[in-house]
């Protein structure tokens, strides 16, 4: 029994990881953002549509869950786009630092979805929160369009994780995942189609090494990804899982400094505003997960 507890946190801390080197995977790729998440979508909707045929998962929903699943997948697009944008106009460290303030839009979002109080410890979390984002903007204000798509990248997870939390009430994550990732790839090809130059043999024709690692992007990061940790929630408490996924900006800002040292190398003030934001979101997450189990005991 211990051993097969340890096996799970490993795996949980092997998932926490790989989500860090979705990072790593943005600053090797060498298309911009937009493409790749086409063809990671992609990609991961035919794995997820092979995995459904073999595990015999039922695909039939009504088409008023489609339509909602349909909005969630166009916000994980432009997540993705945002984050990735966000690589490519700064480095991963600010990508992901940027990241970490999702937890805080997930504090005001979440009231005005599930119709609750807003929490006065999330308001003061979340203007520590800003006062790291200030921080960090004043050191690097060359990065500031990087800044801004991080930004834009963490309101639009909060967002995303949200609805997802409501829609796994009534369907299993996969047919989820699987409806969203068609309607992302649905979504990112109107727009290719209407405002640039279209599917021309260019966007198909990719390196070897790009295709690797859209492979190991769309595979490993994405549809193996978000399968497993499903049924890691289901072995682990969710405070366990909430905080073991808080470091993974901390995985990924140290992979990249070791794998890119260069173009990662950054102020002082940068990760005196990221360490704060980082134990900013950790605090909020013991403090959430106490007065949940708090609230289950009494």
């Amino acid at each position: 029994m211990p051993n097969a507890k340890l096996k799970n946190y490993l795996h949980l801390h092997f998932l926490v990881f790989i989500a860090g080197f979705t990072a790593i995977l943005g600053e090797l790729i060498t298309i911009t953002a937009i493409p790749l998440v086409w063809f990671r979508m992609v990609i991961a909707a035919i794995l997820m549509f092979i995995y459904i045929k073999v595990a015999k998962v039922k695909l039939k929903i009504r088409l008023k869950s489609v339509l909602k699943l349909s909005v969630a997948g166009i916000i994980i697009a432009l997540h993705w786009i945002t984050f990735f944008g966000a690589i490519d106009e700064a480095n991963i460290s600010i990508a992901l630092a940027m990241f970490s303030t999702g937890a805080f839009f997930a504090s005001f979002i979440e009231p005005i979805i599930y119709k609750r109080k807003i929490i006065w410890y999330e308001i003061l979390f979340g203007i520590i929160v800003i006062f790291g984002v200030f921080i960090i903007t004043q050191s690097e204000i060359k990065y500031l369009t990087g800044i801004l798509l991080g930004i834009s990248s963490a309101f639009f997870s909060s967002l995303f994780a949200v609805l997802n939390g409501s829609f796994l009430k009534q369907h299993t994550a996969t047919v989820i995942s699987f409806y969203e990732f068609l309607s992302g790839v649905f979504f990112i090809s109107l727009y290719l189609l209407f405002f640039t130059d279209g599917f021309t043999q260019d966007f198909f024709n990719l390196s070897t090494s790009d295709f690797i690692y859209l492979f190991i992007l769309a595979s490993v990061c994405t549809a193996y990804a978000f399968i497993a940790s499903v049924y890691v929630m289901k072995l682990i408490s969710p405070y366990t899982v909430i905080l073991t996924y808080n470091l993974e900006p901390i995985y990924g800002i140290l992979m990249a400094i070791i794998l890119f040292p260069e173009k990662e190398k950054m102020s002082t003030s940068f990760y005196y505003g990221a360490i704060l934001i980082i134990i900013t979101v950790i605090l909020n997450g013991i403090i959430k997960n106490s007065r949940k189990l708090k609230r289950k005991t009494s």
